[in-house]
């Protein structure tokens, strides 16, 4: 299995936002990719990761497919495969394919460093791969070391810790005074990037009670169908302004929608707001209406500056825990090359052990037949035990065929079967 690991990758780094939608997946259309990958070339372990920032496909196969299945995803997607190709990334080395696949699960290549998403859609990911039958027994193994490797970078750094985002940012805020508000009304006006991101980023945690509004309400409606929100007409924004305990604001506008004058006729009650615009669509005086608390971007970004300025701090301390999982990983993977060797030697010896038991097994009674039974199987599992750990110490130093050579023509291995 050492040294088949290959993969594709199309993200933000190369392509705009307008062609990873073009080409990104669902989990019905990712599953169908597999299976068409399988049908194609005969290959029977496939993963594909699709999200708003980067669709990749990651696949175990001697042969170098890269640019087959850019033609597929052309083909499913109904695009021209030549003006896509080079948007995209192959990675056809197995040691950098399987490095790359663990800096993109710990957030290492993300638009904001340190991800908190991406653990979870490699999850999927992974989910996806097995309910069609095409995670193997290397892709549960490196997935299942890189979930661990992930809890690993969350326990011992600062990697994850805070809103290194300016949406996750302003959810994080929004959480600090929640605990004061008994199922607070949430609206949240403008669904720019940022605005639409805030929403992402709320449903991801699960809340409910959330209102959206824009200036487009077929885009609202959209995206709260797609979320499980509720609609409110722009036009109606004072009046749902006020009815809202907290107001997320990211719409574009020369001056400010949200003023002394909008919250005239609030009610006693503490109405928090936060203001990601840029002009402000909150006035800058808005805290002199009693019970108003007011976040402006410059408050946001600085507590989204400081989170990702401790994610990048760790960046050293991770890449230490990716490259002592990676090891780990590889010498399994290396042990995988000896593994059908290990087998058909013990099903030699085996085979020799029942031979001869069948030669003399006839003139003994019962109870000295499965004496003999006992001590033959203990002295086949000692014979064999040696040849096994030189093969995996072999593989270790690199040495691995010279040494199944030798096994096979001393038991003519050849002939058998795993």
């Amino acid at each position: 299995m050492h040294g088949l690991f290959k993969a594709i990758t199309i993200s933000h780094k190369k392509a705009s936002l307008e062609l990873r939608g073009q080409i990104a997946l669902n989990e019905e259309e990712s599953k169908a990719l597999m299976l068409k990958i399988r049908e194609a070339f005969d290959v029977s372990e496939v993963l594909v990761l699709s999200t708003c920032n980067r669709t990749e496909v990651y696949y175990v196969s001697e042969n170098n497919l890269g640019e087959e299945i850019i033609r597929l995803i052309a083909s499913q997607k109904i695009l021209v495969s030549s003006e896509i190709l080079p948007f995209f990334e192959i990675i056809s080395e197995h040691s950098e394919a399987v490095r790359y696949l663990f800096e993109v699960a710990m957030g290492l290549h993300s638009q904001v460093v340190g991800d908190l998403q991406i653990p979870n859609q490699v999850k999927h990911a992974y989910q996806w791969a097995a309910d069609v039958q095409m995670a193997g027994p290397f892709l549960h193994r490196l997935l299942h070391t890189i979930f661990f490797t992930n809890k690993k970078v969350v326990q011992e750094t600062s990697f994850r810790d805070g809103a290194a985002s300016t949406s996750y940012a302003a959810v994080e805020v929004m959480e600090s005074f929640l605990p004061l508000l008994n199922n607070p009304k949430v609206l949240v006006v403008g669904l720019g990037e940022i605005g639409e991101d805030v929403c992402r980023t709320l449903a991801d945690k699960g809340y409910k009670n959330i209102t959206l509004t824009n200036r487009t309400k077929a885009k609202a409606e959209a995206l709260a169908s797609q979320l499980g929100f509720e609609v409110a007409d722009y036009q109606d924004v004072n009046n749902n302004i006020l009815e809202s305990d907290i107001v997320i604001s990211s719409v574009r506008c020369e001056s400010p929608i949200i003023t002394k004058e909008t919250l005239k006729d609030k009610t006693l009650a503490v109405k928090y707001l936060i203001d990601l615009s840029v002009p402000n669509s909150i006035a800058s005086d808005i805290e002199e209406v009693a019970g108003v608390v007011a976040y402006n971007l410059d408050e946001i970004q600085t507590r989204a500056n400081e989170a990702l300025q401790r994610r990048m701090d760790s960046i050293p301390q991770v890449m230490d825990i990716i490259g002592d999982a990676i090891a780990e990983f590889n010498n399994w993977s290396q042990e995988m090359i000896v593994s059908p060797t290990i087998q058909k030697l013990k099903g030699a010896l085996e085979q020799i052990r029942k031979e001869e038991m069948a030669r003399y097994v006839k003139e003994l009674s019962a109870e000295e037949a499965e004496k003999v039974e006992k001590i033959t199987s203990s002295m086949m599992q000692k014979i064999i035990k040696l040849p096994v750990i030189q093969l995996k110490a072999a593989c270790k130093r690199g040495e691995a065929e010279t040494l199944i050579d030798v096994l096979n023509d001393l038991f003519n291995l050849e002939k058998q079967t795993v």
